[in-house]
């Protein structure tokens, strides 16, 4: 059954701006308990920043995390988005398409509102699966 976005999403994604370094944006994602934060500056939607980012783009690239700036290695724009009235269909396809494991959740005008992630499609629209399992379960770290 298909649902809309805002019934899966995950309100509120955490975001840090381009400039923040890279120590500093794998900080906020510790303290929030995410494996990913949106790069934007006010409602301009720069990218967005994965913790494999971080060790593919930039510790195994040599780069400072103290002085590196997360604009230099988050996704680069165009970023794919839905919106709250999207259908997760249309977010599967998307994810399909770019190959890719979150989406950003905007309002019109590009002011993210959340994000929503393969889990939370997999738990809404295929519930028995072991994907939706492991999604289900809390966090053991």
């Amino acid at each position: 059954m298909t649902h809309r976005i805002r019934d899966v999403m995950s309100p509120g994604a955490v975001a840090v701006e381009p400039m923040t370094t890279v120590e500093k944006a794998a900080r906020v994602m510790s303290e929030q308990n995410v494996g990913d934060v949106l790069v934007a500056y006010d409602c301009d939607l720069f990218g967005v920043l994965t913790d494999r980012d971080i060790v593919v783009r930039a510790v195994a690239e040599g780069a400072d995390p103290h002085t590196a700036a997360v604009g230099s290695v988050c996704s680069r724009p165009p970023v794919v988005t839905v919106t709250p009235d999207d259908t997760t269909d249309r977010a599967i396809e998307l994810m399909r398409q770019y190959a890719v494991r979150r989406l950003p959740v905007v309002e019109r005008g590009g002011c993210p509102v959340g994000m929503v992630s393969l889990g939370d499609l997999a738990v809404t629209e295929d519930p028995d699966t072991p994907l939706a399992e492991i999604s289900r379960a809390r966090p053991t770290h």
